[in-house]
């Protein structure tokens, strides 16, 4: 019924403005460099990840800095969900919409949408398939899965035995970390087993008991998210056996369970920088100027005795 709703809207400005494809005022980048009326629409593909949470802070920060109102809305992992409420974020008039896929092919129908209103768009951590994004502001997801690769050999060196737990299987980030991280484990290492865990704690701890049941000899353990790599310390240690876990993002429980000595290492992104960067480009898009189609957000090693 929203989708229907967004097709109106879209025909009625199509027939208002003498069949022109014109977007409608508010849609249009105001070139005048008065942005305080502006909206963002944000949507998060969940604020149940600390990860996220901390890049909407980083979104929101940055965005009243400039004057500008964001609304935010939270997918809670649901495709579907995710469209309708980037649909409802346009009939609000946003003016620019973030958005942080939960699955890259299915949010590109509203990409599309939005682009035939003339609203711009950005992704944030994830890509967007399909449709024109003005650009995508992440962190080097395969250069981050090559690292935790990396990592692995340096610590227990060649043909050490993994297991992946891979996160939501529609996320460019899940296909960029795995890539990354098997141009080196392809050759250098055995992966024995993955399985997705959807990029959830709960499930990283429950898929980390099953795997460990058919992998016992398993020797390291590289996991697409923190609170994935979270869950598997804890399968692990009800377990009794001391297995080396690396996961992804930096957030504030991965580095704290790092310097407890729990989990090993993890590839540390600035979600709140990520954030920050994104509103910057819908500054600069809104006042009609040209942004680079990726932007980058730096990544690095975080283990309990160095930075690397």
């Amino acid at each position: 019924m929203k989708k229907l709703s967004l097709l109106l809207m879209a025909l009625f400005l199509f027939l208002v403005t003498g069949c022109s494809m014109e977007p409608p005022s508010w849609a249009k980048p105001d070139t005048g460099g008065d942005l305080k009326n502006m909206k963002i629409g944000l949507s998060v593909s969940t604020l149940n990840n600390p990860f996220f949470v901390s890049m909407k802070e980083g979104v929101v920060a940055e965005a009243k800095k400039h004057g500008i109102e964001t609304i935010v809305v939270d997918a809670q992992n649901d495709s579907a969900k995710q469209s309708n409420d980037v649909d409802d974020l346009m009939q609000k008039g946003v003016n620019v919409l973030l958005i942080n896929p939960t699955d890259s092919a299915a949010i590109s129908t509203v990409v599309q949408s939005a682009n035939e209103l003339g609203i711009p768009v950005i992704t944030l951590d994830r890509s967007a398939d399909s449709g024109n994004v003005e650009a995508l502001v992440a962190s080097d997801n395969a250069k981050g899965g090559r690292m935790a690769a990396e990592y692995i050999e340096k610590l227990l060196g060649k043909g050490t035995k993994v297991v992946e737990l891979e996160g939501v299987a529609g996320a460019s980030a899940t296909r960029e970390r795995g890539k990354g991280f098997h141009e080196l484990a392809d050759t250098d290492l055995k992966v024995v087993a993955k399985q997705t865990a959807d990029f959830d704690r709960t499930k990283g701890l429950n898929v980390m008991e099953n795997l460990l049941q058919a992998n016992p000899d398993v020797q390291a353990v590289f996991a697409h998210n923190d609170e994935m790599a979270l869950g598997a310390i804890e399968a692990i240690r009800s377990s009794g056996k001391d297995i080396p876990v690396i996961g992804f993002d930096g957030n504030e429980d991965a580095l704290k369970s790092i310097a407890e000595g729990k989990l090993t290492a993890t590839v540390a992104q600035q979600p709140e920088l990520i954030g920050q960067l994104a509103v910057q480009a819908a500054y600069d898009v809104l006042q009609g100027k040209k942004v680079e189609k990726s932007i980058p957000a730096p990544l690095k090693l975080v283990t309990k005795n160095e930075n690397e």
